[in-house]
């Protein structure tokens, strides 16, 4: 027996209200975990009450029709049916009458009543489903809850012929039924009150412990924005095994970027200082001395434009640097010749080259034409060829090639200069990082340089790598699609 339309409509009235404003994981497993016990319990109300009303009518039938078949034999055996005058039998169906406070009714064959212990249908004809089929044999018993009433028929047959002569009818009060079942459900209702607070209290208990370990997630997010930077374990559930293992990861991230802040700020600091510091040595020298000789004095301001022009490319790198972490915001992308691109570059920095005795040389596969940003990929890739050239060895050689795919196109950049020890190689693409300070101050080197190139290349959905051997040389392989996708 399921719940009733009216009381499951409730129950999911009140679910959906309480979902509605449970914003919090512990409110929802809360309401979840109470719904989960409740129902069973309106269940298990219902299960009992109409088992025991079944059963109980059940039982009073039974034993009814028992007591019934005793007199049903007497009526046939002692022919009463065909003359109504045994007092013996009139005194157990009055009696039987009394006991269920009930009615008795004996039918002839003709459907006329010879016996009613009412007294008040006697001589009158009966004909009903019940009466016709009691007639053929067959036996019936009809319980009615709402009128509560129990009604049976039995035949009544001739022990010596075999065949009915009559039907007994037996109507019996059910009052007794609906009182117990009433006694019983005030017990029910005493046992749902008593389950439903342990329910209510096993919930909370429930909901409480299965979200405890996410209260810990939580104060550890707070003691981040709080500046702990503490990882955390809770091993409790898989989930929240996972979660933790990703707040430690996301954790070493910020750890990461704000160390690499600090670093870039000191390194900016230091790089924009240096310059000044050695143009106002250069300047105080020239200021504390009276007469100057015009060949000191010329030296002097040689220098001070020297670190003047170095300044100057600090600055015009830095932002070139702050122009690529826009992103995609400012890129400017058109079809470009990447072949005239690279060749056009070669022509411009062969003076520098020229300088070290360094030979370049191009080797284009197949031509090229990309979707690109001509002026941030040109200043990707005249990095790498200046560094081929800065950092060389005399009389070395810069080889630059290009292919492509049906996807992407591919530049490499191979020198025989000085090399990148193993250990340096993951960091050279870091701002003002350097594998040699003083080498690179001397050859003019900022330290922006592969930093610039990094995000140009990640700007345009590409990859860069490096390959290198202490003495022997670099190489620089730069992917970048053919088409841009924003």
């Amino acid at each position: 027996m399921c719940i009733r339309s009216g009381e499951w409509v409730i129950i999911s009235n009140i679910k959906d209200i309480v979902l509605k404003y449970a914003k919090s994981l512990r409110a929802r497993i809360f309401v979840i975990v109470l719904l989960v016990g409740l129902v069973p319990i309106f269940l298990m109300k219902h299960l009992i009450l109409e088992n025991y009303e079944e059963l109980a009518a059940q039982q009073k039938s039974t034993l009814i029709q028992n007591q019934c078949q005793q007199i049903v034999d007497q009526v046939g055996s002692s022919g009463y049916i065909r003359d109504v005058g045994n007092t013996q039998v009139d005194r157990q169906l009055t009696q039987l009458a009394n006991i269920y406070n009930g009615r008795v009714i004996i039918v002839n064959s003709n459907f006329r009543i010879v016996r009613d212990t009412y007294e008040i249908d006697e001589d009158k004809v009966i004909i009903s489903e019940e009466v016709l089929q009691c007639f053929l044999g067959t036996d019936s018993t009809n319980y009615n809850p709402d009128d509560e009433f129990l009604e049976l028929t039995l035949p009544v047959s001739n022990p010596g012929t075999g065949q009915i002569e009559g039907i007994m009818i037996v109507s019996v009060t059910t009052q007794d039924v609906k009182d117990g079942k009433d006694a019983l459900g005030s017990t029910v209702l005493i046992l749902q009150v008593v389950l439903t607070l342990l329910i209510f209290v096993a919930a909370y208990y429930v909901a409480r412990v299965l979200t405890k370990p996410f209260g810990k997630i939580t104060r550890s997010l707070a003691g981040v924005q709080g500046g702990v930077s503490e990882e955390i374990s809770i091993p409790d559930y898989t989930e929240t095994k996972l979660l933790a293992e990703a707040y430690n990861e996301m954790l070493h991230r910020l750890k990461k970027q704000e160390d690499s802040r600090q670093e870039f700020v000191s390194n900016v600091s230091h790089e924009l200082k240096t310059p000044i510091t050695s143009m106002k040595v250069l300047a105080d020298s020239l200021l504390a001395q009276d007469e100057v000789p015009n060949e000191l004095y010329k030296e002097f301001m040689a220098d001070i434009a020297e670190e003047i022009d170095r300044e100057n490319k600090i600055i015009s790198d830095l932002l070139s640097l702050v122009k690529m972490d826009k992103r995609s915001a400012d890129i400017n992308i058109q079809e470009t010749n990447i072949n005239d691109l690279i060749e056009l570059l070669l022509k411009r920095l062969k003076p520098i080259a020229a300088t070290k005795n360094v030979d370049l040389v191009l080797e284009n596969y197949k031509p090229v034409v990309a979707e690109v940003d001509e002026t941030k990929l040109a200043l990707a890739l005249s990095n790498l060829v200046e560094n081929g050239i800065k950092y060389n060895q005399d009389n070395g050689w810069v080889h630059i090639s290009l292919n492509v795919d049906s996807k992407y196109f591919y530049v490499k950049v191979e020198d025989s200069g000085i090399g990148i020890p193993q250990e340096e190689q993951e960091s050279i693409f870091e701002r003002f990082y350097r594998v040699d300070k003083s080498h690179s101050r001397e050859i003019g080197g900022t330290g922006l340089g592969l930093a610039i190139t990094r995000s140009a290349v990640l700007m345009h959905h590409g990859t860069i790598k490096v390959q290198s051997e202490e003495g022997v040389g670099t190489t620089f392989t730069v992917s970048i699609p053919l088409k841009y996708v924003p």
